[in-house]
């Protein structure tokens, strides 16, 4: 099958906007979730409570170690069955962010333990609350240290977002197969969707490992 670039640019626009509009603006919205509900589980799995603790080691473990098309398939087909009707873009957010706060917890929890000991007791010998432990001494060391981990997760979620397929959101692969399917060509737009994602995650990638370099100094 040849290359046609008369083809290439008429699906061209249709997958920037699918890019735009859904692939990219998942990944935003996935991404906040991510990282807001990443620190609370982190903060639960350190709570004294082991009640708490241990349901959200639970809870992390369960959602880490099954696959994403098969949590979106169960969320979406199987909530209205419990009463959870959702749309399939607001089940691809809801899914993609809580999958990936379950690994920014754990990137979240490797900052926190990488705080010395002596600063804890310092805070305890300053008397100061633990709220202001937190505020003040722990959350900016933790943020400093975790940012380029987070950035590369973050990288991953982006990558994740054709499974999105799955509940039928348009995003950029689902734009390209549907164009496929209709032309039988996939070779153009399925190449267009990977060099889009190319252009997209490389870039982002490399300055990840810069801001890495730059934080270690």
């Amino acid at each position: 099958m040849t290359w046609r670039w008369d083809y290439t640019w008429d699906v061209l626009p249709d997958l920037l906007a699918a890019f735009f509009k859904y692939t990219l603006g998942v990944t935003l919205a996935a991404g906040v979730i991510a990282v807001l509900l990443g620190l609370v589980l982190a903060l639960g799995r350190r709570s004294d409570n082991k009640i708490v603790s241990r349901t959200t080691f639970g809870i992390i473990e369960f959602v880490r170690s099954t696959p994403i098309p098969v949590q979106l398939f169960f969320v979406y087909f199987g909530g209205p069955a419990v009463g959870v009707s959702l749309s399939p873009l607001v089940t691809g957010i809801s899914v993609l962010g809580i999958h990936y706060a379950c690994y920014m917890a754990e990137v979240y929890r490797a900052g926190i333990d990488a705080i010395p000991q002596g600063q804890w007791e310092a805070c305890t010998a300053l008397s100061l609350s633990p709220q202001r432990t937190w505020r003040a001494v722990v959350l900016p060391q933790v943020i400093r240290r975790i940012v380029p981990s987070a950035g590369n997760q973050i990288i991953a979620l982006f990558k994740e977002t054709p499974f999105l397929i799955v509940v039928g959101v348009g995003e950029m692969v689902y734009v390209a197969q549907q164009f496929g399917s209709t032309t039988f060509r996939f070779i153009e737009p399925v190449t267009i969707a990977g060099l889009i994602f190319l252009a997209a995650s490389y870039p982002t990638s490399v300055l990840m490992r810069k801001l890495e370099a730059r934080l270690a100094q």
